[in-house]
């Protein structure tokens, strides 16, 4: 027996659900190991005392980087996560979910 619950289709069993970025997983997570070393590269620049505007470039490229891993991750969900929600019902709970987390990704600074 299939129910709906809000992250997605339970069939009773312990499975993965689908999501928008299942198909482009491995991609994913090369793209947020690549991020993690950057990361890493940072703590090192800030451990050589490096100036202080190299570090900050380098900041601006990771969350350039996760801006692109993020905007993937929107157009997977509104590509697959509320396409299924629509056709449940729920396009207008789905609507409203991925605008508040746009919201979110906005309000840096």
């Amino acid at each position: 027996m299939a129910f709906n619950t809000p992250r997605g289709l339970y069939h009773g069993r312990m499975t993965a659900p689908t999501r928008g970025y299942t198909s482009t997983k491995d991609q994913l997570q090369a793209r947020l190991r690549r991020i993690e070393g950057q990361v890493r590269g940072i703590e090192r620049m800030v451990d050589e005392d490096r100036y202080c505007i190299d570090v900050l470039t380098q900041i601006s490229a990771i969350q350039a980087a996760l801006d692109k891993v993020a905007l993937g991750l929107l157009d997977g969900h509104a590509r697959h996560c509320m396409h299924e929600g629509a056709a449940e019902g729920r396009a207008d709970e789905m609507a409203t979910e991925m605008m508040a987390a746009v919201g979110r990704l906005m309000k840096r600074g």
